[in-house]
């Protein structure tokens, strides 16, 4: 159920100005460094030698040589050299992926070389706009399996749940949902109306009083989302679950993106920021959304690491309810796409 032909992200832009490092991605371990003009590269991390990671040699120029013995590669995975003789043998080279940074991110493609469209990496409307506040946080790891996350993030109902204190509210316990398909991904929308702000947005939100809040969860394939929370007055929001018109001025708009990198069958790592539309220069603000963000995305760990417990420990399938229907949908078609792809 992993998908090679994606692009998934590596890490963040930030967490390879300091030398090569070690990623497993998709079951693959990748190492990453930097060349002289600052573009990040990747390669397969053991050498063809004597298979130590590449983690633990350095970068010269634009090769990274190994740790052990010197052998020297190049970003497509080439071996260049080998110190002690004159040609490099037979068998040396070791594999080489395509790289792209964007958002603040190193994206890597798992798959066929020959179908990295840089294109396809997913847009960020508002990045860098003056108009847009932005938070973010460090990579999350978690012990479970990335589709653990997906069905999290296309069932808005488990907020009432397991944020009660954040992003939930019992206003919207048993508020229905809509779910759409489309060629990209998963769409799982409601509106709460009349309701009191949740905890998490009642300093946000520019207006007093209760408000229709409108909760989109867009999962994309493979494994990423774009979470999009609009707030109202109440008695303003729109039609079922689409927005239709553009945010007043008394509008609060947060977009949160979310991306999810699978390692292997029971550890993935989850990467994460927020764009809003309200005082976007508040660098205090940005700050305190980045640690709220940060305790209600650990609610979400927590309760998905014991997921993955009870998953692993009980003999039984486990049953579905209303509340799955976008994550049946995602991994039903997700899975057609690793069948055809392996096929």
């Amino acid at each position: 159920m992993m998908l090679k032909n994606a692009w998934y992200v590596a890490a963040w832009a930030d967490e390879i100005d300091q030398g090569p490092i070690e990623r497993q991605i998709v079951g693959d371990h990748v190492v990453l460094w930097r060349r002289d003009d600052g573009s990040p590269a990747a390669v397969s991390a053991f050498c063809s030698h004597r298979r130590l990671s590449l983690a633990n040699g350095r970068v010269i120029g634009n090769r990274i040589v190994c740790g052990y013995h010197g052998l020297e590669f190049a970003a497509d995975g080439t071996c260049v050299t080998v110190p002690c003789q004159h040609a490099v043998p037979k068998g040396a080279d070791i594999r080489g992926y395509p790289v792209e940074q964007r958002w603040g991110l190193v994206w890597i493609w798992m798959g066929d070389a020959a179908r990295a469209d840089p294109a396809t990496i997913i847009d960020v409307p508002h990045w860098g706009s003056a108009d847009w506040g932005y938070n973010r946080g460090a990579a999350m790891p978690y012990d479970c399996h990335y589709l653990l996350i997906t069905d999290n993030l296309l069932d808005p109902s488990h907020v009432a749940w397991v944020h009660p204190t954040s992003f939930g509210g019992a206003d919207g316990s048993n508020v229905p949902m809509r779910v759409r398909e489309g060629a990209a991904g998963v769409t799982v929308s409601r509106w709460i109306r009349d309701a009191p702000v949740t905890p998490f947005y009642r300093d946000l939100v520019p207006f007093a009083g209760n408000a229709d809040r409108l909760q989109q969860y867009e999962v994309r394939y493979p494994a990423l989302a774009v979470i999009k929370a609009v707030i109202v007055p109440a008695g303003t929001g729109g039609a079922k679950d689409d927005w239709g018109t553009t945010p007043g001025a008394d509008a609060f708009v947060m977009d949160s993106y979310n991306f999810i990198t699978p390692e292997n069958d029971h550890r993935s790592r989850y990467y994460w920021f927020q764009l809003r539309n309200v005082r976007p220069a508040d660098a205090d603000l940005s700050d305190a959304m980045s640690a709220a963000v940060l305790a209600a995305f650990s609610e979400d760990l927590a309760v998905l690491n014991e997921v993955q417990r009870g998953m692993d420990s009980a003999p039984a399938s486990a049953i579905s309810i209303a509340t799955d229907a976008g994550p049946l949908r995602f991994r039903h078609r997700l899975a057609q796409m690793v069948a055809a792809e392996q096929g």
